[in-house]
């Protein structure tokens, strides 16, 4: 049987690439095409994602997608969580979309709070308390003088696809994020809609991973080079779901670790964990693909580290990471650890100051510094996990990390030592690989149960396993 091609645009909040997805077998091999810088921009008073020059380079990688794989079958589209773009009646972006790292929402808490306590939203949607989710980002969205305009609101993910098939669609994983799904039903939660004097008609119709949403318009093939008839299949559009799909589980008793800008840590279950106790311990529930439940907690990630870089280049100082990792990693264990949870490191500026500041001393170089962050961090995936595997009555066998952070082998090595388990690496392109699965078994290309996909993974796929010390 001939190999299959299918297309990952996949965009985090620190970067993004467009790959190409080669399915042979029980083989899946990743071919990067693009790659490109994201970040917020100041601008108009609020840190902004530029979606202008987001789309130019999806639109690069796409045409060398079509180039080097003129097969291509279908495109799938992930990015972060909780952000969005507002459009008109003609489907015109109002507005390049704020950032979740902005810090418009305090007031917008408040008020929302007021109408709907934090006890009453959790048994809607069952996430944990984030000040820059969407449910909190809409309420500040109503004093900022566009919303009279607004006609659609549509998840970054769900905008792209709109861009390339026409189609407006909410893909339910990511839609999960926002505040305003039922947690139970999967569907909008119409009754929290009209308390909070949202309209359910700006939101647009749900979609779950693996349906098709449609094919490329006569416009975008254009722009792009694919071929006619070429599908955006819907994936997990919240990129943590799309990695969740690529961890290369051999058991159920595993819990996970998406590594990257920030981690997302916990368990894959098949219905949510709704009680006083995962409320009070800020735990989430989130949609996964094929109707399971992401029950985990977002806690602070690799930003702290790529902030720091960016500081310390930015004086001039070391900034190599390589040589970073090796300096902190001839440091001893027993180092201030902070919590990399405060809210205090979610903007940008100077990370080192704030890290010293949290650990209640100077920290006398950049090595001590990377070496509190991973400590911190590791000490974050080991709690946890913990939390999560008590809150839900079950237990662990093994923490698999992927993403970006399985290959910082300090990293992984401590979360190994404080939880005294088995640390599985990779893959690190979790997310990238779970978005052209979920493409690939929708059009009968790997096997239809996520147990299969993720058993050929793990005969597949380059990992390495960190045993505790």
């Amino acid at each position: 049987m001939a190999a299959r091609v299918f297309g990952a645009v996949d965009i985090g909040a620190s970067g993004g690439r467009v790959m190409a997805g080669v399915v042979d077998g029980p083989c899946t091999t990743l071919h990067t095409l693009h790659r490109f810088p994201n970040g917020p921009v100041q601008r108009d008073g609020h840190l902004r994602w530029d979606l202008t020059r987001l789309w130019s380079e999806v639109l690069t990688g796409l045409r060398l997608l079509a180039r080097h794989f003129p097969q291509t079958e279908s495109v799938g589209i992930d990015t972060w969580a909780v952000d969005y773009a507002l459009l008109d009646g003609d489907d015109r972006l109002l507005a390049e979309p704020v950032s979740y790292r902005d810090g418009r929402t305090g007031p917008a808490i408040e008020r929302v709070h007021e109408r709907v306590s934090q006890e009453e939203l959790y048994t809607v949607n069952g996430l944990q308390f984030l000040p820059f989710t969407t449910v909190y980002q809409l309420e500040a969205e109503k004093a900022a003088g566009l919303w009279d305009r607004v006609a659609h609101v549509v998840l970054l993910p769900d905008l792209l696809a709109h861009r390339l098939t026409g189609e407006l669609r909410t893909e339910t994983t990511n839609a999960s994020t926002t505040g305003l799904l039922d947690v139970r039903t999967g569907s909008w939660a119409t009754d929290l809609l009209d308390r909070l004097d949202i309209p359910g008609r700006l939101l647009p119709a749900l979609v779950a991973p693996g349906e098709v949403i449609g094919p490329l318009t006569s416009a975008a093939v254009e722009q792009t080079g694919l071929r006619r008839g070429t599908l955006v299949t819907a994936v997990g559009s919240h990129d943590t779901a799309s990695a969740v799909v690529a961890v290369p589980a051999t058991t159920s008793r595993f819990a996970y670790v998406s590594s990257g800008t920030w981690s997302l840590a916990g368990l894959e279950l098949d219905a949510p964990v709704i009680t006083p106790a995962s409320r009070t311990a800020n735990f989430t529930n989130e949609g996964g693909v094929d109707g399971r439940t992401r029950f985990l907690r977002n806690v602070g990630g690799l930003w702290l580290l790529q902030e720091s870089l960016r500081t310390w280049g930015d004086r001039g100082g070391p900034h190599d990471l390589d040589a970073l990792l090796a300096a902190a990693e001839r440091l001893p264990s027993g180092g201030p650890v902070v919590d990399v949870d405060d809210d205090a490191f979610i903007p940008p500026g100077d990370m080192p100051e704030r890290i010293a500041a949290a650990a209640g001393r100077p920290l006398p170089d950049p090595a001590h510094t990377v070496r509190c962050i991973l400590d911190s961090l590791a000490a974050a995936y080991a709690s946890t996990t913990r939390q999560a595997a008590d809150l839900a009555g079950t237990s662990v066998d093994v923490i698999h990390v992927v993403g970006g952070g399985s290959r910082n082998r300090l990293l992984c090595q401590v979360t190994a030592d404080l939880t005294g388990l088995p640390v599985v690496a990779g893959p690190v392109e979790a997310t990238a690989l779970g978005n052209v699965l979920v493409q690939a078994r929708a059009l009968g290309a790997v096997p239809d149960t996520l147990e299969r996909v993720r058993t050929d993974l793990a005969g597949t796929q380059a990992l390495r396993v960190h045993t505790p010390s």
